[in-house]
């Protein structure tokens, strides 16, 4: 490196940490005034913030996300199947390629772990993944709705709620639960069913996970010195990590426990 060089990345540190302690001071160091111990009361049961669901009742946040991202996601489905893919090339590129390789993972991953019946559970595991992928990075958004309270509320990732990672977890053991009846019939059943903590430890596994990068980046945010800038830093590292890893995660569980269950044994 020439001496011009390290002059200049000298500085480039010095300006960017200037505008760091710049920006700290001017922000007062203070990311929130609410005490620490009610923040975190909030994430985990969401007490407060609830919306208005058309004048009927009153739900959590996390409800309107779950409804937001299953729409965007049927939407782009079918946005994809009517004007896309009678456009797709013999030879893949831009989108196609994308689409194509995360159809070929999924569909390996099926045929790896389900022989008997990998075009139905991998088109199942592809599309929990995506939905697990796309509402886990949902919450960096910061899309906001006005709350019963007179306030608004940031809409979490679906999956940060409890209810919709018990919802996950279980239609993730239904989808099992039907292979077995469907291919071993009596005996899939009883196969499944002695795996009956599989759907909380599936559910739980979602929440843990997705509710540890909430409570990170708010303890970041909370605390002087730290409420400018690192919080964006930690956020989206905690969410990216977390939407890749949980989707792989529940998506391999789930195709394992299903080609175990409809697996067909021979008779001695």
């Amino acid at each position: 490196m020439s001496k011009k060089q390290k002059i200049i990345s000298i500085i480039v540190c010095v300006t960017t940490l200037s505008v760091l302690l710049l920006g700290i001071v001017l922000t007062g160091g203070q990311g929130s005034h609410e005490p620490i111990k009610e923040v975190m009361k909030n994430e985990v049961l969401h007490e407060k913030g609830h919306i208005s669901l058309f004048g009927i009742t009153e739900v959590n946040p996390a409800f309107f996300s779950a409804m937001i991202v299953s729409a965007a996601l049927i939407l782009f489905a079918l946005t994809v199947r009517i004007f896309l893919l009678p456009r797709f090339k013999k030879i893949p590129t831009g989108l196609q390629l994308l689409l194509e390789q995360a159809v070929d993972l999924f569909s390996g991953m099926a045929k790896t772990n389900s022989p008997q019946q990998p075009r139905f559970i991998g088109a199942y595991i592809f599309t929990a993944g995506a939905y697990i992928f796309i509402s886990t990075v949902f919450e960096l958004f910061g899309l906001r709705l006005p709350n019963v309270d007179g306030g608004s509320s940031v809409l979490p990732a679906p999956l940060a709620d409890i209810n919709g990672a018990i919802a996950m977890g279980f239609m993730s053991y239904g989808v099992i639960l039907f292979g077995g009846l469907w291919h071993n019939g009596i005996k899939g059943v009883g196969k499944t069913l002695k795996d009956f903590s599989l759907p909380i430890s599936m559910s739980f596994r979602l929440f843990g996970a997705m509710l540890s990068g909430a409570l990170v980046t708010e303890l970041v945010y909370h605390y002087l010195a730290l409420s400018f800038v690192l919080p964006v830093i930690v956020g989206v590292l905690f969410t990216l990590l977390h939407a890749v890893i949980q989707a792989y995660v529940l998506t391999t569980l789930t195709s394992i426990f299903y080609g175990e269950v409809t697996e067909k044994h021979r008779r001695d």
